[in-house]
């Protein structure tokens, strides 16, 4: 997961010869770690909880073709890591993070509350020749299948190896072949609930911004200068987002499957109103930390709550926008593809191509030749870090409707699990392997063997593709009914989480000591943008291995297994290309960082 909480890594002496351990400790830790620990998990319990089940949300309940679902969600998700910026800014001028943090948990509250909300499935029809059908639903033997009525015959529908589509009689004879194109797939949704589920998204991500970065802010609090135990409980910290995501990846696509979406929606709202709950009725224990900074002048807060409310008509519209984006015209090249980009879209990219090279100008311009080329190496591993998570947050989007359509979800004989709770296995293993990665890195340190950041940077982006290669051999092994075992589903998840600890815990922190002093917030500021462009990309490439499907359902699974196959084979040779191509300039680029480990 992305969300790695780091403590600022420039360090003084301990001189005040107060003993930190002094006074009630939990852990060895000051006692409010326990409330933030608690607090951080049932957030992302919520979170995590919500995602798990909004790709197949959209896909199933409001029957949007895989294009706009995967975009929809790649847009959701870059906001969400795109408003931290604001919501710090914001929490270190005026609000305080402890105020910051009890708003933004209450807007996501009210947000996860409002998804509850999302009206009566919608109706899937079909047009063909430009006449419309109504498609109806049956499941046989647990397989679903589409059927449409024409000229009062009833007939099946399934989509050929070659792109076209037969329409089936009762004895199984082709009644009807529709040439490649010729068969569109919709529904007709409630534009209320539309509305209702954007304003709800919305919500999420402005609440996401004021709480994400502020939670995190108070830990660092709790920690007087060159205490030793910062790193160790942001570690610990860190191990709290995991077991909400572990947890709510498991019991929420558990309610949504037994009573309906809006159960799971509504236990991620629990989770975050516990969250809200902890950090609100704190007992005094938190009383000094997080508090606003003092200023003169009249009080900003009420302005600020309301700027924020109407920030989420705001982000409505950015979404509405995305949704109705064209896309390019063949041949038009990459001018013409950032053309038919969505607005969120044209902001991301040009917000991120301008700043990256305006940052090095002004580097190399106000800084000395040490300070340029530690820049420089910053800005090439950010770079490389938005091709890293682009590909690893396919979790949500391609890999979960892989899961979805592809995958035997059988763990041992009949006990199977369902696709939104495939996403489980990335925390599980993070919880896992977490200390025996520390171990080792820390063994390997003692031998002067511990790779630089940037070799570990590369190590990740190999790892990455080597997980979606893994997959594909899995594929190789499909069954006839086009279906891939889950434990290479799982195998995929247990490489990638590998990867993910060879970059996410280095990354805040390399920020911190490759950046000037002078624009430390900034380039921060760069690498969550990073991370934002690539949940954006990441919904563009989940588009890629888009399947044409009719009422939410593919209608040949030997076509989408193929997809699926192609995109993984494709990105995960990307990966690993630009992978080695890091190893290689990991020799200059750690000559660039002038001994930063």
């Amino acid at each position: 997961m992305v969300d790695t909480p780091t403590a600022d890594t420039p360090r003084e002496p301990d001189i005040s010869h107060v003993n930190p351990a002094a006074g009630e400790t939990w852990f060895g830790h000051p006692r409010q770690l326990a409330r933030m620990f608690t607090t951080e998990m049932w957030e992302r319990f919520g979170y995590y909880g919500m995602r798990a089940l909004l790709t197949l949300y959209l896909t199933k309940h409001f029957v949007f073709g895989d294009r706009a679902a995967t975009g929809l969600y790649g847009g959701f998700t870059a906001l969400v890591y795109l408003t931290p910026l604001v919501g710090g800014y914001l929490a270190d001028q005026y609000l305080g993070s402890k105020r910051s943090v009890k708003f933004g948990a209450i807007l996501m509250a009210v947000g996860y509350f409002t998804l509850c909300f999302g009206g009566q499935t919608a109706v899937p029809f079909a047009t063909i020749d430009g006449q419309r059908y109504n498609v109806t639903v049956e499941s046989k033997a647990g397989t679903e299948q589409r059927y449409i009525t024409d000229q009062g015959k009833r007939l099946q529908v399934k989509g050929n190896d070659d792109g076209t589509v037969s329409l089936l009689a009762a004895d199984g004879s082709t009644a009807r072949t529709i040439e490649k194109d010729g068969f569109k797939s919709d529904a007709e949704r409630s534009p209320l609930f539309v509305t209702i589920m954007l304003l709800a998204l919305s919500l999420v991500s402005v609440g996401n911004g004021f709480f994400k970065p502020n939670i995190s802010t108070m830990v660092g609090e709790l920690y007087a200068q060159g205490d030793r135990r910062r790193d160790s409980g942001f570690t610990i910290f860190y191990m709290g987002i995991n077991l909400g995501s572990l947890a709510s990846q498991i019991l929420c696509p558990i309610l949504a499957e037994t009573f309906g979406w809006w159960a799971g929606f509504g236990l991620a709202a629990v989770g975050m109103l516990i969250s809200f709950t902890l950090i609100q009725f704190d007992g005094g224990k938190l009383n000094g930390y997080g508090e606003p900074p003092v200023r003169s002048g009249p009080d900003r807060t009420i302005p600020i709550f309301i700027g924020a409310l109407i920030a989420v008509p705001v982000l409505y519209f950015l979404f509405v926008n995305l949704m109705n984006a064209v896309p390019p015209v063949p041949g038009s090249g990459f001018v013409g593809y950032l053309a038919s980009l969505s607005l969120m879209g044209k902001l991301l990219f040009g917000t991120f191509l301008i700043g990256i090279p305006g940052i090095l100008i002004w580097s190399f311009v106000i800084g000395d030749r040490r300070e340029f080329q530690m820049m420089l190496a910053a800005m090439v591993l950010i770079v490389f870090n938005v091709v890293f998570w682009t590909l690893f947050e396919q979790a949500g989007s391609s890999l979960t409707l892989f899961a979805d359509r592809n995958t035997d979800l059988r763990l041992f004989g009949d006990f199977a699990i369902s696709a939104p709770q495939t996403q489980f296995f990335n925390a599980f293993f993070i919880v896992t392997l977490a200390p025996i990665m520390s171990i080792l890195w820390t063994a390997l340190a003692k031998r002067g063997l511990e790779p630089s950041i940037p070799v570990k940077f590369g190590i990740a982006l190999i790892g990455v593709g080597a997980g979606f290669l893994f997959l594909v051999l899995g594929a190789g092994f499909a069954g006839p009914g086009f279906q891939v075992g889950i434990w290479w589903l799982a195998g995929l998840y247990l490489i990638h989480s590998v990867a993910e600890l060879c970059i996410s815990p280095v990354g805040l922190s390399m920020i911190t000591k490759l950046s000037i002093a002078r624009i430390v917030g900034l380039m921060m500021g760069v690498w969550f943008l990073s991370i934002s462009c690539a949940q954006y990309v990441a919904g563009i490439v989940a588009q890629f291995a888009s399947v044409d499907t009719v009422g939410g359902q593919v209608t040949n699974l030997k076509v989408s297994l193929d997809t699926y196959t192609g995109t993984f084979t494709t990105i995960a040779e990307v990966a690993i290309v630009l992978g080695i191509l890091l190893l290689v300039l990991s020799w200059p680029l750690k000559k660039w960082m002038h001994g930063v480990k």
